[in-house]
């Protein structure tokens, strides 16, 4: 079946993104987890949850977690101001507890990237394509579809909580387009998770379908003349949207297009996993995790080089 992983001898750098999973965990854990001040912990404890297992199931050597830090400061916004505007800021108990998981990560030895101007995509990407001219490949901790423009063949992208993982062909069969056609579909159709209106009355499979025939984005808007001869539904009036909103796809792509040069230290040996700073049992206490937890997270600490 196309999609389906095969065994890579490469070795293997694990890129999470640790924002999904905090907000996950903040939506699906009960609110009955407290710190030793009273200030709600279940997204912390949640994600510490997803972090042990992920740490005990797959071992990784080489791994970050990236956290977002640029809701209304991105380069993003700068360039198109209602990115993401649709989107509530978390809520002060939230915020606080995005602190927490990063102090956590970091205390379990694992690198965490974040930044005030670019995303967690563009951190995941730009340490992706670094690692890859060492010649490592990536797993991405995603379900976010955005990632599939970055899988090269040996890279996959890893559902975690579907357990669910594909390479390039599953991209294909997803979203009906290749990896490099990913921004370019993205900026046809939309992305109404944030905010990215795309070229009105085209909808995913017609974006697909043009970029089958053309490409990419710049081949379509420069043959737009074609468009009305193609066998899709609506051709003509496809063609007439597109000569309209041509400049306006060629920005939702800048909006798209995962930054692949984002401000980071380079290099595989930063994210090697290491012994985390003595500061897991003053977490442990602050944050009033049970037994069964403080046993994992010593277990993981102590595993580490």
């Amino acid at each position: 079946m196309a999609g389906l992983i095969t065994v890579s001898t490469l070795p293997t750098a694990h890129l999470i993104d640790g924002s999904l999973y905090v907000f996950r965990a903040w939506h699906s854990m009960p609110d009955e987890f407290h710190d030793i001040d009273g200030h709600p912990v279940n997204a912390v404890h949640g994600f510490t949850r997803f972090l042990c297992e992920l740490l005990e199931r797959e071992r990784p050597s080489h791994l970050a977690v990236a956290f977002d830090a640029s809701l209304t400061t991105s380069f993003r916004n700068a360039i198109y101001p209602a990115y993401k505007a649709n989107r509530e800021l978390p809520p002060p108990d939230l915020e606080r507890q995005f602190v927490l998981c990063r102090a956590i990560t970091e205390a379990l030895g694992i690198r965490v990237l974040i930044d005030h101007s670019y995303e967690a995509d563009d951190l995941i990407g730009s340490t992706l394509w670094g690692l890859r001219a060492h010649g490592f490949r990536s797993v991405i901790v995603s379900a976010d579809k955005d990632f599939g423009q970055l899988l090269g063949e040996q890279d996959e992208q890893w559902d975690f909580a579907r357990n669910l993982r594909w390479g390039p062909a599953g991209v294909f069969e997803r979203l009906g387009v290749h990896p490099a056609q990913v921004a370019d579909f993205l900026a046809l159709c939309g992305d109404a998770v944030d905010n990215i209106p795309g070229v009105p009355g085209i909808g995913a499979k017609t974006a697909a379908a043009l970029l089958v025939h053309f490409g990419s984005l710049d081949e379509l808007l420069d043959r737009v003349d074609e468009v009305p001869f193609l066998r899709i539904r609506g051709a003509a009036s496809c063609a007439a949207r597109l000569r309209e909103h041509a400049e306006s796809a060629r920005l939702y792509r800048r909006l798209t297009r995962i930054a692949l040069d984002a401000p980071i230290e380079s290099g595989h040996e930063l994210l090697q996993r290491r012994r985390g700073m003595d500061t897991l049992e003053s977490l442990c206490e602050q944050l009033r995790f049970g037994p069964l937890t403080r046993s994992r997270l010593r277990a993981l600490h102590s595993a580490a080089t």
